[in-house]
């Protein structure tokens, strides 16, 4: 738990990297100007307990925090922020909205709001506010959100995951440039392996990783747990097809990646033992700050670049990014210091400082950040842009609602392809599975 004092946040906090933030002085000066004029005003005496997902980025973490601290110093909002892995934020959502109890708020991941569809404070006037200002919203993130009409939380961010690799291990295996497509992908991940420098994708239950991979290659070949009807179509030719491409692929990987989780691929990355993977820009941020000390972690930062997922099948992007968004519990004492901490956050004044304090982790879902100086900070973030615009929501073409967040919750498609992959099951086997569990989802 994070708890900012007046005094400190006028002392300016922990120091940033130059322009991650506004000083603490300044900050606190807009945070009071805002509270004055917001649409949205704190109830006295306000209290409010967040629970947000794992910090992968210390100085995201520092940015967002001074933030929380302005707010409070502002509006006189208490505020208690903690952190839980990503495989712990829904278990930990779904007892507080059983109960009633024990969270006010929750930063999650995916389609988590869609669980609590009636727990929920609707979000429609902070979204109607924020995305009029700012240019409206990317069309995945806001989906991912909405049920009908309502917005049932708001989306602050996409966690881009992109292809994070080593030039000199692409270039040795005869690439002068990273594949666009997916036989490109399969013959560089094969001769990445002959090199003794191979890839490697989880196939744990990794929410974050290894959700977006293994859809990016469903919804590469056309393939989709339910269609626009959300019938359930998982049983087709594409799915089996892609199955296919994806056992190719892990025939080329890494050993152990049947149990890795969402932290997996960046120790074996930042050990040296792996060379093409997917993750956020936390890999080359850790590469880059390990490398002002180490020459060794130097030269890695310097060989380690992103690449766009490439194009299957289908033709087009395809891509499930990681959404975070916000929501209240409607059983909260606070619901409008909710909603005035929810739009303090994206305003730009603290917003553009923040997606720079977390050095292109965070991709904006307000169109007019996309000019945020992150991205042109160093070439290789500029990647990172693009997620929210490229992404489908986690249902697919299907609706993306309280079903589509089970289904994603429970880990179905990750389930099928790693059986498949892993040889415990054969692939009529693995789909036969996956389509019963979604048919008792969608009944």
């Amino acid at each position: 738990m994070h708890d900012f004092t007046r005094r400190s946040l006028l002392q300016g906090g922990t120091a940033l990297a130059a322009g991650a933030t506004l000083s603490g002085e300044a900050l606190l000066n807009f945070a009071k100007a805002w509270a004055a004029d917001s649409p949205f005003k704190a109830e006295p005496g306000a209290k409010l307990t967040l629970m947000r997902w794992k910090r992968f980025v210390p100085s995201e973490d520092e940015a967002f925090m001074q933030i929380v601290a302005a707010f409070k110093a502002a509006t006189g909002t208490e505020m208690n922020v903690f952190s839980e892995s990503f495989e712990d934020i829904q278990p930990k959502a779904s007892v507080a909205a059983n109960t009633g109890t024990g969270l006010d708020m929750v930063w999650g991941l995916y389609t988590l709001p869609q669980l609590f569809p009636t727990k929920v404070v609707k979000m429609n006037d902070v979204a109607d506010y924020l995305g009029k200002k700012y240019g409206g919203w990317a069309d995945a993130p806001a989906r991912t959100v909405k049920k009908g009409n309502d917005w049932l939380g708001i989306p602050i961010a996409t966690v881009g995951g992109y292809l994070t690799y080593r030039k000199s291990a692409m270039e040795k295996a005869g690439f002068k440039e990273f594949p666009k497509d997916f036989p490109g992908f399969l013959a560089m991940c094969k001769a990445l392996k002959a090199n003794n420098t191979p890839a490697g994708f989880a196939l744990g239950h990794a929410s974050g990783d290894a959700n977006a991979w293994l859809h990016w290659i469903l919804w590469g070949h056309g393939a989709y747990t339910v269609d626009k009807n959300d019938k359930v179509v998982i049983n087709s030719p594409e799915t089996f097809k892609a199955l296919d491409y994806a056992k190719a692929l892990s025939d080329t990987f890494i050993p152990g990646v049947a149990s890795w989780n969402d932290s997996s691929n960046n120790k074996a990355f930042l050990a040296g033992e792996l060379y093409c993977t997917s993750n956020g820009i936390s890999i080359y941020i850790a590469e880059r700050d390990a490398g002002e000390k180490d020459p060794k972690m130097k030269e890695f930062a310097d060989d380690t670049y992103h690449a766009l997922w490439p194009t299957g099948p289908v033709g087009h992007p395809a891509e499930l990014q990681l959404v975070v968004p916000m929501l209240t519990f409607n059983f909260t004492k606070y619901p409008n210091a909710a909603k005035a901490f929810i739009t303090f956050m994206l305003e730009k004044d603290q917003f553009d400082k923040w997606l720079t304090g977390s050095r292109g982790y965070l991709t904006q879902t307000l169109n007019a950040y996309a000019s945020s100086p992150v991205w042109k900070a160093d070439p290789k973030n500029e990647v990172f842009s693009h997620a929210s615009e490229r992404a489908l929501p986690a249902s697919g073409i299907g609706t993306p609602d309280d079903r589509a967040a089970t289904a994603i919750g429970d880990f179905i498609v990750v389930d099928m392809f790693a059986n498949y992959c892993t040889g415990s099951k054969d692939a009529k086997t693995a789909v036969t599975e996956a389509e019963r569990q979604l048919k008792r989802i969608y009944r």
